[in-house]
């Protein structure tokens, strides 16, 4: 075995941290590693024999060996909880999700069987495959399905599926490339050396040779050529097997018919001395058709490599506070409640309260945006971003998958997963069109061995090639991916497809006004007293403390002594606060029409939007201000002139929706909207047939979100809003409203110029090649532009 590099976790060649004592005992010694984890894995290894995997890695290139070998991918260790740190994301419910990347995808219908295969499991709630990254999102119920259970039943039937990790994903990538580089090395050499040695054949001077002359070309052309059709063509053939095994059929299936059908003929004319041989046009069509796919697997890493470059940005280390001092731990180790120091120039490892006066921290991992923002003690920074100034301490709220860094990747991978009803049409008439081409190959063969024998192959042989729907497959695919990856640089990340199915017949968009339309800054520029001042500002503090709406922030140190309320607060919606003192005196804090409940005589001033009363008087009047988005008027304008709708729905008192309303040009708004009444009018839009975007950004605006066709909200908005929102902006710029439309726009475009396109190919080279007025050769290089073609017009969505 070679010697381990010195403080090196003996399984992952990580550096180990200080103060980590963890061993396992291998060749009756203790090795050091970095973890719990790593610790776990190796007792996993060791106890089942395959401990040869420690003798065979290669230490020069710690950062390609993987966590687990090859070996273990069928065994329980993935299982461990310490392993599934690393990958599992914990969601509501108990509900556990996970990426996993799974190799040998090679079409729809691979994905439609590992989505079946997956979902017949009990206790897997949702599989989805995005084809573009190979990736597969899955989520289960732990207490019914295990990780190995899932990744047995993929490898049973041909797949193999490993937690995704970000390092990880660049190798696979990698490996593929070598993989079609050695495939399309090989293809393209035989190909030269076959249509050297056929060069006669084109001129029509074969007649002249004697037949041993003849012979001797057909068998060293058979040498060249049998390579490619044993290795070089050998994933055409391992995909149309899955498609089969799954009742599908896919553009593999008449790929390998016709290789094979070609090579088998080629051979029976080699050994017999009489016929045709084909071997020129097989090693042609199979490299022309691996380099299409190889281009293909570099545009879907491009697309990826936004995505990724965030994790793998992440540091391995953090800096822990101890009772002893300052310790270097792995990121994945920290646990909840830990106090982590950052200092200046490093990167975030964790998402935490600040415990510093002040922070300035470089968000532009998650949002795009590169000025530093200002964050203040007890405010939330995260993982990914970097400090800016001094050094800061942090307390942990959640780390490695539970981080908002992950869950953006977590929500982008069901972004590029799920597939839009366009797709799913495509994704069907392409299977038909496979059943129409193997139909149409077999009467072809018929007609043509009715009429002249001698051509019937090659004729078959050109229509199978010609006819292929790769640039039909791809045509959805890669736009997606394209636009996903466009709105992802702009700060913008999308959770599903299905804004591009909303957009086409977008009619109305309706913005909250409090954080969507305004900043959401508010400040406190005016109050009227009617009781002590100090006493007033502490009961105010005391109960906006139990507050999350914006307007609470500038009143929530008023007081240095806020009032403690030992009765329940309780939080009516869209109205305000209710609570009870220690002497039993009952106060509301809220909008004018909470305290009219109480007393509807009462005398409040216009403009004060935030009272405090109790049942016999009102207390105090308190005007808080907000100001508008920057980029508000503008965006609403753009919208205006796509011809779309905009309304403004709006808790707010209506004297202050109607300024804000004017202001932007807004000519529908509605104001002291409680969270039903807004529901309503979105039920009342989409009863009239229209199609309803919701912004919004507040607690109360969850289901509203829900409800509308699509919605929207901000990084920064409140946690219901962000899980019921389909877009989350994380620059915080309204801008993005507008940005989506216009990507979704192009996003439609592309994709209606790469369906017509290869359906178009497709249908006209059908007669051409069904005539045989197209060499095999000839119908593979037309298939393969085809396709680079539609690839080329998707990249477009990355420029634009």
């Amino acid at each position: 075995m070679q010697e381990l590099p010195k403080d090196a976790c003996f399984h992952c060649l990580q550096p180990i941290p200080r103060g980590v004592e963890l061993t396992v005992d291998y060749e009756q010694q203790p090795r050091r590693v970095c973890c719990a984890g790593c610790q776990a894995v190796a007792e996993t290894i060791i106890e089942h024999g395959l401990s040869a995997y420690y003798k065979h890695r290669d230490l020069d290139k710690p950062q390609q060996t993987p966590i687990l070998p090859d070996e273990l991918n069928n065994l329980d260790v993935y299982d461990h909880p310490d392993v599934q740190r690393e990958f599992v994301r914990v969601l509501d419910g108990d509900m556990q999700q996970a990426a996993l990347t799974v190799s040998n995808i090679t079409c729809s219908a691979c994905a439609w069987l590992i989505e079946r295969e997956l979902q017949a499991i009990t206790g897997v709630d949702k599989a989805v495959v995005n084809l573009s990254s190979q990736r597969l999102q899955v989520t289960w119920d732990p207490n019914q399905v295990s990780v190995s259970e899932m990744i047995k039943r993929l490898a049973g039937i041909g797949y193999q599926a490993l937690p995704f990790q970000p390092n990880q994903q660049e190798q696979q990538f990698s490996r593929q490339r070598k993989g079609f580089i050695r495939r399309l090395g090989l293809a393209g050499l035989a190909t030269m050396q076959v249509m050297m040695l056929a060069f006669a054949l084109y001129f029509g001077v074969v007649s002249d040779l004697d037949e041993t002359t003849r012979d001797y070309i057909w068998a060293v052309s058979l040498v060249f050529a049998t390579p490619v059709i044993l290795y070089s063509a050998q994933p055409f053939y391992m995909g149309a097997l899955r498609a089969l095994q799954a009742k599908q059929l896919n553009m593999d299936v008449p790929v390998s018919i016709a290789l094979l059908g070609a090579y088998t003929a080629s051979v029976y004319a080699v050994f017999k001395g009489t016929g045709e041989v084909y071997f020129e046009s097989i090693s042609m069509f199979t490299f022309f058709l691996l380099s299409g796919r190889y281009l293909e697997l570099l545009a879907k890493e491009r697309a990826l490599r936004f995505a990724t470059n965030r994790l793998t940005l992440m540091p391995q280390l953090a800096t822990r506070e101890t009772e002893q001092g300052n310790e270097s731990i792995a990121v994945k180790q920290l646990q909840q409640g830990d106090v982590i120091v950052v200092n200046p120039g490093e990167t975030i490892a964790a998402d935490g309260e600040l415990l510093s006066a002040e922070a300035w921290v470089d968000e532009s991992l998650l949002s795009g945006e590169s000025l530093p923002n200002r964050r203040i003690k007890g405010q939330t920074v995260v993982a990914g971003s970097i400090n800016q100034q001094s050094a800061i301490r942090i307390r942990v709220t959640a780390a490695a998958q539970q981080t908002v860094l992950a869950g953006i990747v977590a929500m982008q991978d069901s972004a590029l997963a799920e597939k839009p009803q366009v797709q799913q049409v495509i994704d069907k008439v392409a299977g038909y069109f496979v059943s129409g081409i193997l139909v149409i190959a077999t009467l072809t063969f018929l007609s043509w061995w009715w009429i002249q024998p001698e051509h019937a192959l090659w004729v078959t042989l050109a229509v199978l090639v010609a006819t292929c729907p790769c640039a039909l497959s791809l045509a959805a695919p890669t736009a997606i991916t394209g636009t996903i990856h466009r709105l992802n640089r702009q700060g913008i990340l999308v959770k599903g497809a299905q804004v591009l199915e909303s957009v086409k017949s977008l009619d109305v968009v309706c913005f909250d006004k409090t954080g969507t339309l305004t900043e959401g800054k508010f400040k406190l520029v005016d109050r009227i007293d009617v009781a002590d001042i100090e006493y007033t500002n502490a009961l105010i503090s005391g109960m906006e403390a139990f507050s999350e709406h914006p307007l609470a922030l500038p009143l929530k140190h008023l007081s240095d002594r806020p009032y403690g309320f030992e009765q329940q607060i309780q939080l009516v919606a869209g109205m305000g606060l209710e609570a009870v003192t220690n002497k039993g005196e009952h106060l509301r804090l809220g909008s004018a029409e909470f305290i009219r409940q109480w007393l509807p005589e009462a005398d409040i001033e216009p403009g004060y939007n935030v009272i405090l009363a109790s049942q016999s008087q009102v207390l105090a009047q308190l005007k808080v201000e907000d100001e508008l988005r920057e980029d508000a008027a503008a965006t609403i304008n753009k919208l205006h002139r796509l011809g779309v709708q905009t309304q403004l729905i709006s808790g707010d008192d209506m004297s202050r929706v109607k300024l804000v309303a004017e202001q932007l040009g807004i000519h529908e708004y509605y104001g002291q909207q409680k969270p039903d009444d807004k529901l309503t009018l979105i039920k009342q839009l989409q009863q009239q047939g229209k199609t309803v975007w919701m912004v919004g950004d507040g607690l109360n605006d969850g289901p509203v979100l829900a409800q509308a066709h699509l919605s929207m909200t901000f990084a920064n908005a409140s946690d219901l809003a962000k899980t019921a929102a389909d877009v989350v902006i994380l620059s915080n710029k309204l801008g993005s409203v507008y940005d989506v439309i216009e990507s979704a726009q192009k996003s439609r475009v592309i994709m209606r110029q790469n369906f017509s396109w290869a359906l178009l190919y497709n249908v006209s080279v059908l007669p051409v090649a069904a005539l045989g007025l197209i060499a095999p050769w000839a119908a593979a290089l037309g298939m393969s532009l085809s396709s680079l073609l539609v690839i080329a017009n998707s990249l477009r969505l990355y420029r634009e």
